[in-house]
């Protein structure tokens, strides 16, 4: 069955840990090479790209391990929020970096994501896991891209933080963005997505509208059992 996610809908992406979700991710960002298939951006082929060119087509990508793939912990956190872009002007020019436009760069994303830390010159390794995520998020939305992956965003964090980062993909929702939401919290899939898409060892096996499912009908579907098992209707 295909994937599609449309501009102005989170789709969620429910199943059991190991059917294939950080597989899917990492095809989708360019970390993993596909032997078949299509990978479509606003109709433009990009399976296989490299991650920076698959980034600059318009994707955004908070990953599922912000201390492996999202941060380096030992850069400050300014430096980490241009991590994506600190090649590009004005933060960069015939190579060199400048410092100044980074950092103030940083200090406005630090203020409109409401990063607690000392200053943007901080480590990212001594911010709370939250914080870090709220780092990593506004980098991504940053960019404006045209579709965001967020996979596990929540991970780990307090109700707080939770809360904010479910406004923050619902606001690029409402932007006309779309949003790919990977999630083993099937109250998070429930909450914040518009349709959900179960996946079942690497396969997409049904999609499901949250206001006609339940968490048993889910929890079947990624279990295996087919869609008129589960109690659903054959076809979505």
């Amino acid at each position: 069955m295909d994937l599609t996610v449309r501009a102005g809908e989170i789709v969620g992406i429910a199943g059991v840990d190991g059917n294939g979700q950080s597989e899917l991710i990492e095809a989708l960002a360019g970390l993993r090479k596909t032997t078949a298939g299509s990978i479509k951006l606003n109709g433009k082929e990009i399976r296989n790209l490299k991650p920076r060119k698959i980034t600059e087509a318009g994707v955004g990508h908070i990953p599922e391990d912000r201390h492996k793939h999202g941060l380096v912990l030992d850069y400050s956190i300014g430096e980490n929020i241009v991590l994506q872009t600190y090649y590009q002007k004005p933060f960069s020019k015939a190579g060199i970096l400048n410092s100044k436009k980074i950092f103030e760069k940083a200090r406005s994303l630090i203020k409109s994501y409401d990063v607690r830390t000392p200053s943007e010159y901080t480590p990212a390794r001594a911010l709370s896991g939250g914080n870090q995520q709220k780092a990593i998020i506004g980098r991504e939305v940053d960019r404006n891209p045209d579709l965001l992956i967020a996979a596990q965003p929540t991970r780990g964090l307090d109700v707080g933080a939770i809360e904010f980062i479910h406004k923050r993909l619902i606001e690029q929702r409402d932007a006309g963005k779309a949003v790919l939401l990977i999630s083993f919290e099937l109250e998070e899939i429930l909450n914040v997505s518009d349709r959900i898409a179960v996946i079942y060892e690497g396969e997409i096996v049904a999609i499901v509208d949250p206001k006609e499912t339940t968490e048993q009908e889910l929890g079947l579907l990624m279990a295996g059992s087919k869609r008129t098992e589960a109690g659903g209707k054959q076809n979505v």
